[in-house]
């Protein structure tokens, strides 16, 4: 402990704090660097997280003393990558994130027998509107969902029902598309009872409004999506059966569809005289006869079959009517016809094709033009791929012209063998990235820092002469060695004399020691030698 107090001493305090402070910052580097290799890869568990859920997760963890991270205000939730898995499939089982909504479980713990009938539809209504809210975050683009329901009651002695509504607010990733948007009407309004799709408005998080729910929107937001189908339908066929020519990448197709959205309902009434069929027939036929009776008037005279007393003849007159009907009916026919709305008016099409690539004598690629033939022969594969009609006013047009780029493309080659079955993925990539560059930057310390200012505290302690002692000048005082005289024994000859006159330091210092300790007789001979010489 003296030895070791005094080479402390012989330091000197700048030295000695100038290698503390160097001892504590190598300390606190390697302890980073050991620390930083050693802390397992975070990914993440899960994303969006209410703060309800965060909280719920992060109690979790905690009790199983699994680490964790979080980011974007508790939104995301980050633990072991090794552990990701296990720990999904135990929070699921736990019913975990429940998603920000209060669903059927509300139902779980709930005491049927003290509740009553309103607060039984309050609790049905939320649970109702939390599963809706769940599955609308399901979707593509949507970050988080609110439902509002309105499901009013019939009142007493009304004849009419009120009709239920939704309102929904979603947050949403980008912009969503009108098919997705009338998706979640119809979802909400399959879901609830009496609910029609028309009476569901969706709201995004700006207050923009997605969805009116009026009925004239619903129509032309449909016919745009029919017009937009059809149109995609037929560009892809187009294309496909063009590409299949000229090469994949070498050809653009535009197509504009015309549609008309009108609804016709015509009637017409058709009457045949030609098909006429008797239908009923009516005969009358009426007859009269009168005489003369010279105006008297006697009861012979109005007997029937009177004949007069002398048996003259009497003149008489006789008449005789027939009537004939007949009923016809003659052929009617009446046609309806309904054109329901989305007919095609008119067809446009634009097809843009590069040339052909040839190989001059140098090996460069040569741009050359297609024929008018073959362009032809494609416009007549359009035409016949979009059911060309010239009274509709269709149009086709195929044109040639350089791309402005060339489309040749070398492959991106796939890893095969032991790189195929490894497959890294990028966070691994980054992983073993930051390890190498933790080792090069501990490299670069240790021969940069650490060397030279373990080197520069050496050499300032064996630049420094002595300031007192007798017995090391006389040990390397080189007149003793003029003179013949071999002060030092064999033993001792491992000394540098040069080293010891010109560096004599605590190390050297050490190293005399041991030799003294383990050449004793020399040692005593070297001492009586220095005690038999006069005093200078």
């Amino acid at each position: 402990m003296q030895s070791l107090v005094g080479f402390l001493r012989g330091l000197g305090a700048a030295r000695l704090m100038a290698m503390i402070a160097v001892t504590v910052a190598l300390v606190g580097f390697f302890a980073f660097v050991i620390i930083r290799v050693t802390t397992p890869q975070m990914t993440t568990l899960f994303t969006d997280l209410s703060t309800e859920d965060s909280s719920a997760i992060i109690k979790d963890l905690e009790r199983q003393a699994i680490p964790y991270e979080l980011k974007n205000d508790g939104a995301v939730v980050m633990v072991p990558k090794d552990k990701v898995t296990r720990l999904r499939m135990h929070l699921a089982e736990g019913g975990l994130p429940k998603g920000g909504g209060v669903g059927y479980e509300i139902f779980d713990k709930s005491d049927a027998l003290g509740t009553t009938s309103f607060v039984q539809n309050i609790n049905h209504l939320r649970a109702l509107e939390g599963e809706l809210a769940r599955t609308i975050r399901a979707i593509d683009r949507i970050q988080a969902a609110r439902v509002h329901l309105v499901l009013p009651e019939r009142p007493l002695f009304s004849r009419e029902t009120p009709e239920p509504s939704a309102s929904i607010v979603v947050r949403v990733r980008g912009a969503l598309e009108p098919q997705q948007i009338r998706a979640i009407r119809h979802l909400v309004a399959s879901a609830v009872s009496g609910l029609k799709p028309q009476r569901v408005s969706i709201v995004d998080e700006t207050g923009q409004l997605l969805a009116d729910g009026e009925a004239g929107d619903n129509e032309n937001v449909a016919g745009d999506e029919r017009r937009n189908a059809f149109e995609k339908r037929l560009r892809g066929e187009v294309e496909a059966i063009v590409s299949s020519v000229v090469g994949a990448g070498r050809a653009r197709v535009q197509l504009s569809a015309d549609f008309d959205y009108n609804r016709i309902t015509q009637t017409s009434d058709k009457f045949d005289p030609e098909g006429r069929v008797l239908r009923s027939t009516q005969t009358r036929e009426e007859s009269s006869q009168t005489g003369e009776n010279n105006g008297q008037v006697t009861v012979n005279n109005e007997l029937p079959g009177n004949q007069r007393a002398d048996g003259a003849s009497t003149a008489k007159d006789q008449s005789k009517k027939t009537e004939e009907t007949n009923n016809y009916e003659i052929s009617h026919t009446t046609k309806t016809e309904v054109t329901e709305a989305g007919r095609v008016n008119r067809i446009s099409v634009a097809v843009l094709v590069d040339g052909a690539y040839t190989k001059n004598e140098k090996g460069e690629l040569v741009y050359q033009e297609r024929g008018k033939e073959q362009l032809d022969r494609i416009a007549t594969l359009v035409r016949s791929a979009i059911g060309f009609d010239q009274k509709r006013g269709d149009q086709v047009e195929v044109v040639n012209l350089k791309f402005a780029e060339a489309p040749m493309v070398a492959p991106i080659p796939e890893p095969t063998g032991l790189l195929g079955m490894l497959q890294f993925t990028k966070d691994d990539v980054m992983y073993v990235i930051e390890l190498g560059v933790m080792m090069l930057l501990s490299l670069v310390v240790l021969f940069m820092v650490i060397r030279p200012l373990v080197r520069r505290i050496l050499t300032a302690e064996a630049l420094q002469a002595p300031s007192s002692g007798d017995a090391m000048p006389a040990l390397t005082d080189g007149s003793a060695a003029a003179t013949g005289q071999s002060l030092v024994p064999a033993g001792l000859n491992q000394i540098d004399v040069a080293q010891v006159q010109g560096q004599v330091h605590a190390q050297t210092v050490h190293r005399v020691g041991e030799l003294a300790e383990r050449n004793p007789t020399e040692t005593a001979s070297i001492v009586r030698q220095w005690l038999s010489e006069p005093a200078a």
